[in-house]
């Protein structure tokens, strides 16, 4: 091996260890498991077969959830149970009064981190005291308010196109007290937007907590 090439091969490896040791597991408080009523069959195209196993989520040592107490605007401007605060407040019980719920159809909540960040997850739980799937489920990304330029998508369930967005590919999931952890893969932005169209249950739209796992950007 030429010597240069050795000593390339050398700093990479010390880079990839460095970075290996800035990372940390993402540890986040969960809420009792609050499951009521008898448990019906859920038939939605393109559901996962089981959770998958619980395993550590690394994130860099410096990453905090950038969305609590965080300002959270919506589509719908009068939701029908709770305020939009509650999105970011840091409770995510599944009892009436620490949830939104928002009229039917297609509706989004955003939330303003404040400055750009460099995002390694997006946390989210919605209704989870009775097993359900929240369908048109799309999660983006941006440094645009509107979200009409400079949009990365990290999750998109909506295989029917339900919220306009673009049919997604990625598996639907079945609501549990874990909530569900979305790899953000470091996108850059300052709003995240999370869309909604109803869910296996009913037509509304519900969220108890959304976490934004980064670090901000110089």
């Amino acid at each position: 091996m030429k010597p240069t090439l050795a000593l390339l091969l050398s700093a990479l490896a010390l880079t990839s260890a460095v970075s290996a040791a800035d990372l940390v597991p993402l540890v986040t408080e969960l809420p009792k498991p609050m499951l009521v009523g008898t448990p019906v069959a859920i038939k939605v195209d393109n559901l996962e077969s089981a959770p998958a196993a619980d395993a550590p989520f690394l994130v860099p040592k410096t990453a905090q959830n950038l969305a609590l107490k965080r300002p959270v605007t919506s589509s719908d401007p009068a939701p029908l149970l709770g305020d939009y605060d509650l999105i970011t407040d840091g409770d995510k019980d599944a009892a009436e009064g620490s949830y939104v719920e928002m009229a039917k159809g297609t509706q989004w909540v955003q939330i303003d981190l404040g400055k750009t960040a460099e995002i390694n997850a997006v946390y989210v739980w919605h209704f989870h005291s009775q097993q359900r799937v929240y369908l048109g489920m799309v999660v983006q990304i941006s440094d645009d308010p509107d979200f009409i330029s400079g949009i990365t998508v990290i999750y998109n369930n909506d295989t029917k196109n339900l919220s306009g967005r673009g049919a997604g590919k990625d598996k639907s999931y079945i609501e549990t007290n874990k909530g569900r952890l979305l790899d953000a893969k470091g996108a850059k932005g300052r709003y995240v937007r999370l869309y909604s169209n109803g869910n296996s249950a009913n037509s509304a739209n519900h969220y108890t907590e959304v976490e934004v796992w980064g670090t901000p950007t110089p």
